[in-house]
């Protein structure tokens, strides 16, 4: 950095100046004035670099979360093939047990399995999903109080305290 000093910017420090020493102290001056100026650049790139790392991190995140949600969707669709084939054998088998016995009392098991087969249904080919994400919004915006954890926000020296000490 030194040489990049000019000879009439040396000269013009020792004639401005008129000090001892400013042929060294204006070299030093500019040593600090480009340090600082390297310093800066690198912490905005260093801003910069974290913004992206996070931007990427957050995007990985919704990713994973997408193909969560689509494999618990994808989990209840067979479910629901499995419960409407119990669901149908159980109602030929009840309905043929009424028409044998004439006692209405052996169609009802059918109630609740209709309840369990039909929320099934729903969350898997209805609208189940949407209304349960307007839900859950709706409790991010107006009941922002319930999502509170027990105890205090996690701080590092709280994680620093809850992890083992190597031995």
């Amino acid at each position: 950095l030194i040489h990049d000093i000019t000879v009439w910017e040396r000269d013009y420090a020792i004639r401005s100046r008129g000090l001892m020493g400013s042929v060294i102290s204006y070299p030093i001056n500019k040593v600090k004035r480009v340090m600082n100026d390297n310093m800066k650049k690198t912490q905005e790139f260093m801003l910069a670099s974290q913004q992206l790392q996070m931007e990427r991190q957050i995007r990985m995140q919704l990713l994973m979360r997408e193909r969560m949600v689509a494999t618990q969707l994808a989990v209840v669709r067979e479910a629901i093939y499995w419960w409407g084939g119990f669901y149908g054998l159980c109602l030929v088998g009840l309905t043929a047990g009424f028409l044998k016995t004439k006692k209405p009392g052996v169609l009802a098991p059918l109630v609740p399995l209709s309840f369990v087969v039909g929320y099934q249904a729903d969350m898997a080919f209805g609208n189940k999903m949407e209304r349960i994400v307007a839900e859950a919004d709706r409790i991010l915006k107006e009941e922002q109080h319930l999502l509170a954890m027990p105890g205090a926000t996690p701080t590092f020296k709280m994680v620093d305290e809850y992890t083992p000490k190597a031995r």
